[in-house]
């Protein structure tokens, strides 16, 4: 049956597709794929603190995926929110921290019980939306350009979505001849296509690529800074999705997404080393400025707040509030910090590590 991009693709093939997958070119760009992220999971092994780099880097890949999807916010913006509370927030800076929100969650699941299900994919859309997201009952959903005129429309019925989620189950957990970073390339083009919410199917797609690597081990935290990749090769990315859905082009899809992880992967070790000589160089200017204030808790502290308030100190029980005054204006004064101010609150910016995050 010839596909018509304004009827429901209610023929979306099950997997496994029916052609050979690991072609000479794929299982060559596997290799690429696999050495880095395998240079990327050791990486992140120099970073003593693992939340930190959790937070910094899952907070980057948060914004960036949400710029996916026209959501636009700022890093400042996003630190600020995290410094002071999310309700202050304005409404793109809070998407962007639900993501941040989902994908942490999701990680603890898929860490607990290592297992992909339908029922996760609904429980991270719901934190993504704030809201209960279930499998679409409601027919008419469309994928249209910024003229409204259609570009695909996914499959409708709730039992029929079911049924092809069902089946990406089966396909993500059997099959385990095919390699790894091939079956996500497949299990990504299937979610995005079966699109079986009324919204944040991109998001919650590119959260479980993500989740799917840490599950088979290629990570050990889910620190890819995917989206950016795709942001830059944004064409190239819906040309790969229509290859597969119109002509059956699955080679072409897989090698755009395993050059994705390869480049991707280089990129976010190169920031992991980057954070690792800012940390190392804080922490040898402090001694060397300022010993009597001096502690591993304080530079963490910096790197994991990159929006610093005085109160941050007082929680980690580094200094009471005058004393921690005093530290994040020294620190200022040495070039370590800068201070803001934003209505009555002051904050001390770590713009070092803004500028590797966001470079």
């Amino acid at each position: 049956m010839a596909f018509d991009r304004n009827k429901p693709f209610n023929h979306l093939p099950d997997l496994p597709p029916s052609q050979e997958l690991e072609t000479h070119t794929v299982l060559k760009k596997c290799i690429a794929a696999r050495a880095a992220l395998a240079e990327l999971k050791g990486a992140g092994g120099l970073i003593p603190n693992q939340t930190l780099l959790i937070r910094s880097i899952g907070l980057q890949e948060a914004r960036l995926s949400s710029e996916i999807e026209n959501i636009v916010t700022t890093t400042d913006d996003l630190y600020q929110a995290m410094a002071d509370s999310i309700d202050k927030a304005n409404p793109a800076t809070k998407e962007v921290l639900r993501y941040q929100e989902a994908l942490a969650a999701g990680y603890k699941t898929i860490i607990q019980q290592p297992i992909l299900t339908t029922n996760l994919f609904c429980s991270i859309a719901s934190l993504i939306k704030q809201h209960d997201m279930n499998v679409r009952k409601i027919p008419g959903t469309k994928i249209v350009d910024g003229n409204r005129k259609a570009i695909y429309t996914p499959p409708d019925g709730e039992a029929l979505i079911r049924d092809k989620l069902k089946n990406l189950e089966q396909f993500i957990h059997d099959h385990q001849d095919l390699d790894p970073l091939v079956k996500l390339a497949v299990m990504h083009y299937q979610f995005e296509a079966i699109h079986p919410f009324t919204d944040g199917n991109g998001r919650t797609g590119r959260i479980i690529n993500i989740l799917y690597l840490v599950q088979q081990e290629l990570l050990s935290m889910p620190v890819l800074y995917l989206s950016r990749y795709l942001i830059e090769h944004k064409n190239e990315y819906y040309a790969g999705l229509r290859g597969v859905t119109e002509n059956s082009n699955w080679e072409q899809w897989i090698a755009f997404i395993l050059d994705g992880i390869e480049q991707t992967a280089r990129d976010t070790r190169e920031k992991i080393a980057e954070i690792k000589l800012a940390m190392d160089e804080t922490q040898e200017l402090i001694k060397e400025k300022l010993p009597k204030i001096y502690s591993k808790d304080l530079v963490e502290i910096l790197f994991y707040h990159p929006y610093c308030k005085i109160r941050f100190l007082e929680d980690r029980d580094i200094a009471r509030r005058q004393t921690a005054s005093n530290y994040l204006r020294l620190l200022e004064e040495i070039g370590i910090l800068q201070s803001a101010r934003a209505g009555r609150e002051t904050y001390y910016i770590n713009r070092r590590l803004l500028r590797i995050l966001t470079g």
